[in-house]
């Protein structure tokens, strides 16, 4: 039977197209098996992809409104799929990957960012481009409220940071062949020394990282008896450490001005949940920036909870321009999100009526 023409493998072979790639999926995590991320040039390629990925998110996103609205959207992350090999057949151009989303570029770049940071663990990389890719995850992981990217983050530049630099002393042992170099040794060496130091973070990249991991537990977590030993654990141990410092320098300094600013927001943001005080935990919020504002909001919840009840047992009514104040939280979303039952009365609100009376006491 005589084949029809246009229908031999290398026919079809040739018409076949190149799969067109999302670059931040090409590669897989090194932990399912990916080895190319074990190379720090390749890692160091990828985090510029990653970058140049956000700004170009950055940028679509348009004003400062847009941009908090794309982040105040839950991010969930999920398991990559891209195969570690390229795949046997290509797909036709109708099939070719098309441009994400906007609502799914966020948490392809903190997948990224997850296949980046498994590699930097695989090869016990310590140096500043490592503390660079762990402050970046830190940073857009509290944006994103994606606390599965910060929170790791946190604990290993924490874990791994010292106060001084490690050196790390590598020898290498050179063996000449004797017919090469003509003399009588039979086995002349060349030994080389190279010394190399490990990165650590400096005194306000520890004073910014270690007031997110105390925000974060008493925030998201709820945890405040650990939120307390956690600040004394590190405020006291940097404390004496900047003192031995100054010591040595023979000066008392006054590079300390930043960070008594952040340690104080810390301590107000822990008494504030501590004593039930919205009043100062609204105040804190304003002040401090916009990662720590981030954190600030997982418990925004139970304040805006306790606010209600408080009102609740105080108040007959209240103005409704006080209780969206006091709560930080408009009239409707108070109702959709709290359930309040309450009644909305001209400019009032109606919180408990008095039987036989007319209402009475309020702001």
């Amino acid at each position: 039977m005589q084949k029809r023409p246009g229908r031999t493998p290398s026919g079809h072979l040739s018409r076949l197209r190149p799969v067109e790639l999302d670059p931040l999926a090409e590669y897989g995590l090194p932990s399912k098996g990916e080895k190319r991320l074990l190379s720090p040039k390749v890692q160091e390629s990828y985090y510029a992809k990653i970058v140049e990925r956000y700004l170009a998110f950055c940028t679509e996103a348009g004003d400062r409104d847009s941009l908090e609205k794309q982040f105040a959207r839950s991010v969930t992350i999920t398991p990559t799929t891209t195969p570690l090999l390229p795949p046997t057949t290509s797909p036709s151009p109708s099939q070719t990957t098309p441009p994400l989303p906007t609502t799914e570029r966020l948490p392809q770049i903190l997948s990224a960012l997850r296949k980046l940071r498994e590699a930097l663990v695989a090869t016990r990389r310590h140096d500043h481009f490592s503390i660079q890719v762990y402050l970046f995850s830190i940073r857009l992981g509290i944006l994103a409220s994606s606390y599965e990217t910060y929170y790791p983050s946190l604990l290993h530049l924490l874990r791994n940071n010292n106060n001084q630099p490690q050196a790390v002393h590598t020898t290498t042992t050179t063996t000449a062949h004797p017919a090469s170099s003509g003399s009588n040794d039979s086995n002349p060496t060349t030994t080389t020394t190279t010394t190399t130091t490990t990165a650590t973070l400096t005194n306000v990249e520890l004073n910014e990282v270690t007031s997110y991991l105390i925000l974060d537990a008493a925030c998201r977590r709820g945890n405040l008896t650990e939120a307390y030993a956690l600040r004394n654990r590190y405020y006291r141990h940097r404390h004496q450490h900047q003192h031995q410092h100054q010591h040595r320098q023979g000066s008392s300094g006054s590079s300390g001005n930043g960070d008594d600013a952040t340690k104080a927001a810390v301590d107000a943001v822990l008494r504030a949940l501590a004593g039930d005080n919205w009043v100062v935990w609204r105040r804190v919020k304003k002040q401090v920036d916009g990662y720590r504002a981030r954190l600030m909001e997982a418990a925004e919840g139970r304040v805006t909870a306790h606010t209600l009840k408080a009102f609740g047992r105080a108040y007959l009514s209240v103005g409704v321009g006080v209780l969206e104040e006091q709560t930080g939280r408009g009239w409707a979303e108070l109702k959709a999100g709290f359930g309040v039952g309450w009644e909305l009365e001209g400019g009032r609100v109606v919180i408990r009526r008095v039987r036989g009376g007319l209402g009475g006491g309020g702001q």
